[in-house]
């Protein structure tokens, strides 16, 4: 099951649209769907030559969601929910290729797609109330409203190393993964990163390769899947049952079923907590987050949990030394993504893994044949596998010349970081939502929930509009102010604040340090924008 489909003839943009729609990921293609629904002239430009997103690019060996697939799946229509049948508890990137192919074809969205293209300007006009797109073939689509799905982790970032270019091996990067198969038996390779996609596909690499190196700079905080296979019984009770399943799910903080202990990790004995954490260990996947209620509020609290997973790490790598580098130190247990295994800690057991601390010994160098160290030490390899992760939230924004009202960009208007009314748009540039971005609960949270909420908002909006014959309509600055000011608040007396992580752009040099999420929980947020729209869209202007 590749999710892959046959090469088709390149459509091109229609010249004027009511809605342009700016990925074919899972927001552009419901995006897409709600508004054709509606009857809007609506077309989706995305630069991969299929459906997919995140999910078309990042095929690398052992990439799977770490969200489950019983959550991580539309709903919004109950034939589809009854037709597809998921095979594990967390799904393989195949599969869930395959079932964005299957949404694609059941619903014949391709005909509204044109692929293989990018839209490289984005240029708004008062005094037509219009956005005109200019795509690198040379087209032209003006269009009233504009909905960015260009995803949260969309661009592809390698590390600032000198010598990348002079690699005489075999490079790539797990966010770009080639479409044809690509073996390292019998190889000398090189993993740069070890946040989730190095984790994923560091144990695939190592069972095939001759000697893996992992080039670690920061441990993270990983935990067992405990994936499985699905049985029918259970499926077939989630199926008759989903709706009720999912709405439990929209009201909840994460969008999942993760339901937050009311103890405190720092009120209980050490038996009690180990006891607990146990469960969580043995039952694999995220929920462990929420053994205690203060986990994520409280650094001692986090360290007493953080202590338990070191003491997991030693038990599993036999090399204390390795064990001891694989340990995560220095910032509070769940201040950056959680990361789950299939097998991570024991492939450093075997005697073709060595583990390179970066830390104490920073790479200097990419020479032709390898990796150099500071200390003089040089791995050769004859390929490198980046792992290192995206410019997440604005990267791919920023990739296209948007400018607003008076000519202004969106990379000058955000220059000391994200500004949003809701996560959903920004002042300055009219007629233009974004989807699951910044100030939203975004991939803090079961990002389909957060998906579907957005553009079932935004496309109610564009129909409200439609209907009342109005034709701007812009985030107010005070309103955008106060909800900035508001995500900040509630991220202040979180541990997120000590993580240095993506969450806060810090893999970026240059980038500003701002922590652009919401943490105030999908179903508080949900209620807010309920509570907007039921105002008749306050703090938006409309004209």
């Amino acid at each position: 099951m590749t999710g892959s489909t046959p090469t088709r003839p390149r459509v091109s943009p229609p010249p004027r649209l009511d809605v342009l729609v700016i990925g074919a990921g899972f927001s552009g293609l419901y995006a897409l769907y709600r508004l054709r629904e509606m009857g809007r002239r609506v077309h989706v430009i995305d630069a991969a030559s299929d459906v997919g997103g995140v999910w078309y690019w990042n095929r690398y060996p052992g990439a799977r969601c770490d969200i489950e697939s019983v959550e991580y799946c539309y709903s919004f229509s109950q034939e589809l929910v009854k037709e597809w049948n998921w095979t594990e508890r967390y799904p393989a990137q195949p599969e869930i290729l395959a079932y964005i192919n299957y949404v694609a074809d059941k619903f014949n969205l391709r005909p509204s797609i044109t692929f293989n293209t990018r839209v490289t300007t984005l240029h708004w006009d008062d005094a037509t109330t219009t956005w005109t797109a200019t795509t690198d073939h040379g087209e032209t689509v003006v269009a009233e409203h504009v909905i960015m799905a260009t995803g949260q982790l969309s661009v592809p970032v390698y590390p600032n190393i000198p010598g990348l270019d002079d690699f005489a091996g075999q490079r790539f990067h797990t966010g770009m993964w080639p479409h044809e198969e690509v073996t390292f038996h019998g190889k000398r390779v090189g993993v740069v990163g070890t946040g989730s996609s190095g984790v994923q596909i560091i144990p695939q690499i190592a069972k095939q390769a001759a000697h893996l190196y992992v080039f670690q700079r920061t441990p993270h905080y990983v935990v067992p899947a405990n994936n499985f296979p699905l049985d029918e019984e259970y499926l077939e009770n989630i199926k008759n049952n989903f709706e009720e399943y999912r709405e439990i799910a929209r009201n909840s903080p994460s969008g999942t079923h993760r339901k937050i202990s009311e103890k405190s990790a720092l009120e209980v004995s050490e038996e009690e907590l180990n006891a607990t954490l146990q469960e969580y260990w043995d039952r694999g996947g995220p929920d462990i987050l929420a053994a205690f209620k203060d986990i994520r509020t409280n650094e001692a609290a986090a360290e007493r949990v953080g202590e338990f997973i070191r003491k997991k790490i030693r038990e599993i790598v036999k090399d204390p030394e390795v064990a001891e580098k694989l340990c995560p130190k220095g910032y509070p247990f769940g201040s950056r993504r959680l990361v789950l295994e299939i097998g991570y800690y024991e492939t450093f057991n075997r005697d073709n893994v060595t583990l390179v601390d970066v830390k104490a010994d920073p790479i200097e160098r990419i020479t032709p044949s390898g990796v150099r160290t500071e200390s003089g030490a040089e791995y050769e390899v004859d390929a490198l596998i980046f792992a290192t992760g995206f410019d997440a939230l604005t990267g791919s924004l920023f990739n296209i010349d948007i400018r607003g009202v008076n000519g202004v960009s969106l990379k000058e208007a955000w220059q000391d970081g994200p500004q949003t009314y809701l996560g959903i748009a920004t002042h300055g540039f009219p007629n233009m939502y974004f989807v699951a971005g910044a100030g939203s609960p975004s991939v803090l949270s079961n990002v389909m929930i957060s998906i579907e909420h957005h553009v079932e908002w935004i496309t109610d909006h564009i129909e409200w509009l439609r209907q009342r014959g109005l034709h701007r309509s812009e985030a107010d600055v005070a309103a955008q102010q106060r909800w900035t000011e508001h995500v900040y608040e509630v991220a202040k007396p979180t541990t997120f604040m000590k993580g240095n992580s993506w969450y806060t752009g810090a893999n970026i040099p240059g980038k500003p340090r701002v922590f652009s999420l919401y943490l105030g929980g999908v179903g508080e947020y949900r209620k807010i924008c309920s509570d907007v729209a039921a105002r008749d869209y306050e703090g938006f202007v409309t004209s």
